[in-house]
């Protein structure tokens, strides 16, 4: 009886043992972050085309859009309302490059730090003006294993206007 007990308890013992000792999740980071690298390459490819809706598709239905001077853009319905007049734009052009890319461990959130140069015609004047500056994206991993956009942010290195002087 005694060593059918201490068997038993053995093998519980063993059973838990294995059960919490299974192997980790595979490492996906690098193949995560170059599948995020491909996605904003991409992505850079299209709006340098000039494709209006494949651009706004890189956006997650409710992605936020913050620029310099104007308020938070939400949900993709108004980021596409937003744009489609500066690509409607014929001087519009737009170029930018990640320099950062990170992906958490989790491998469902990302983002990319970079640099973009945009050229649209000035309103007042009515001639091409470039602007150059940086963007911070913040990606999130769909079902898919698609990555959008869920918020986006860009940053003019046009130094700041003084007050009072025209």
């Amino acid at each position: 009886m005694h060593l059918r007990l201490s068997m038993l308890v053995s093998l519980l013992l063993l059973a838990f043992t294995t059960a919490c000792t299974q192997a980790p999740p595979p490492d996906t980071h690098d193949a995560d972050v170059q599948s995020l690298k491909d996605a904003e390459a991409a992505w850079a490819k299209v709006m340098a085309a000039k494709d209006f809706e494949k651009t706004v598709s890189y956006y997650a239905d409710d992605a936020s859009v913050l620029m310099p001077n104007a308020p938070a853009i939400n949900g993709k319905d108004a980021i596409r309302a937003a744009f489609k007049p500066v690509f409607d734009d014929p001087n519009f052009a737009m170029t930018f490059q990640g320099s950062r890319i990170e992906v958490a461990k989790s491998g469902d959130l990302g983002y990319t730090q970079g640099a973009y140069t945009m050229t649209t015609t000035d309103p007042k004047t009515k001639k091409p003006v470039t602007d150059k500056g940086k963007y911070l994206t913040a990606y999130k991993k769909q079902a898919d294993g698609t990555w959008k956009a869920v918020a986006d942010m860009t940053s003019s290195d046009a130094p700041l206007p003084v007050p009072g002087k025209k």
